[in-house]
């Protein structure tokens, strides 16, 4: 028998990487944050990652100082959500819509290089300068960073410029997080440290520790593969099918003919656009995901799915929240449940067969305040799918106005979707490079 030795049992236990959860829907703040830190304990963590729903916005400036009295964390950084995902004391995972809710999450990562971060949108760097002047600004070295987590005040300035400018900076890193609900308190939606702000926070992770991203936009494709012929900016004028041209109306309609009835209802609140990226093909291809069709003579496609904005009756024309440009290819998208889980399933999947060996220690969500009961018709929808994959994961995250994750090897802001960061630990990397 190995002899026993009290001080080697406390180095392991401190060596060891935790994450503490507790989930409170009490209706008082007081109570909640009560409940919260009353489960969790004393013990000092790395990490305090605090997710707050809207029902207490005027009360978010009291929320630090009732969690830090009992709660002791080196960083903190949290958002107010129009729902609130979490994990109870007793491992229960939950998305706790439309009721008063508040999870707090402590992270123990031994091995990590954690850095948090403050960013003042109005003052951008110059986006055709070097990348080092990004660096310098938000203070986070690139060889020390291996993903991030990003958290926006929906009054964030320039945020396209912004997500860009880290893009720039940190190019190949994941950036996971999303864009906090608005509301009318003369304060901002974000939790840094012990004060609540404005504009953009975020926290580096390197060292062992990374942020696996997942972003499922949960839509299926109707009708056929269009060519844009001709647009200007944001606008759709004209689009081609073979030898046919015809406005994006007419092409619509033409989609429209051949739905069955149950698609033309669903067409009234969740049509969208897929904007194909040649770059996107070979995430596709990893994923196994068949998203526009595909044929023997044909490689898979991959779609950016944009909201549609606006019509022009005169003309056909159709606007689309994103640049679009002769020559690109365009397919019109259904959202519905059973895509959004299809999809959601299978992504997840791929990122357990096919990334890192070590089982995630918790998933991060932030999903689109579209998703939800709202569209599985059901509760815990994503958290639910989530667990068929990684059973016990605990999830922690917020319903957002907008979410944050990459595809194709850029960064973009989504609609409708669900971006996942599954925090691993993989000692064979480090973010350290010399």
């Amino acid at each position: 028998m190995v002899p026993f030795n009290p001080l080697d049992w406390f180095r392991s236990r401190g060596l060891q990487a935790q994450c503490r959860h507790a989930l409170s829907s009490k209706p008082s703040l007081e109570d909640a944050a009560r409940e919260v830190t009353s489960a969790l304990g004393s013990n000092e963590a790395d990490l305090a990652l605090v997710f707050i729903s809207s029902h207490f916005a005027s009360d978010l400036t009291r929320l630090l100082p009732l969690l830090q009295k009992r709660l002791n964390a080196k960083h903190w950084l949290g958002c107010l959500g129009g729902g609130v995902v979490g994990t109870t004391t007793a491992g229960e995972a939950h998305e706790v819509e439309r009721t008063p809710a508040l999870s707090v999450s402590l992270l123990n990562l031994p091995g990590a290089e954690l850095n948090s971060f403050r960013l003042d949108s109005s003052q951008l760097p110059d986006l055709d300068g070097a990348a080092k002047n990004w660096q310098d600004w938000v203070g986070v070295n690139p060889d020390h960073n291996r993903s991030m987590l990003l958290l926006l005040d929906p009054g964030c300035h320039a945020i396209n410029d912004l997500v860009s400018g880290l893009d720039y900076a940190y190019p190949g890193i994941a950036k996971v997080g999303g864009i906090a609900v608005p509301h009318n308190a003369d304060h901002g939606s974000l939790l840094y440290g012990d004060q609540v702000i404005d504009g953009a926070v975020g926290l580096s992770i390197g060292g062992t520790w990374s942020l696996d991203p997942v972003v499922a936009q949960g839509c299926r494709p109707i009708g056929p593969v269009f060519a844009i012929e001709q647009a200007q900016r944001n606008v759709l004028l004209e689009l081609s099918d073979g030898d046919r041209r015809a406005s994006p109306v007419a092409c619509l309609q033409r989609v429209l003919a051949d739905l069955s009835a149950e698609d033309r209802e669903l067409v009234q609140h969740s049509l969208f656009l897929g904007v194909e990226r040649e770059q996107f093909i070979a995430d596709a291809m990893l994923a196994g995901l068949n998203k526009g069709g595909v044929s023997a003579d044909r490689p898979e496609r991959s779609f950016l799915v944009r909201n549609l904005i606006g019509v022009d009756p005169r003309n056909g024309a159709v606007a689309v929240a994103d640049r679009v440009r002769a020559g690109q290819n365009v397919q019109f998208q259904l959202r519905e449940a059973q895509a959004s889980r299809q999809e959601a399933r299978q992504l997840l999947q791929t990122r357990r067969d096919q990334g890192s060996d070590a089982t995630p220690l918790m998933g991060l969500l932030f999903a689109c305040l579209g998703r939800g009961n709202g569209l599985f018709g059901r509760p815990d929808g994503d958290v639910s799918i989530a667990r068929d994959v990684f059973p016990q994961l605990p999830v922690a995250g917020s319903f957002c106005n907008g979410e944050i994750g990459p595809l194709g090897g850029a960064t973009h802001f989504h609609g409708y979707t669900a971006c996942w960061g599954l925090l691993r630990c993989d000692p064979s990397e480090s973010a350290t490079r010399s």
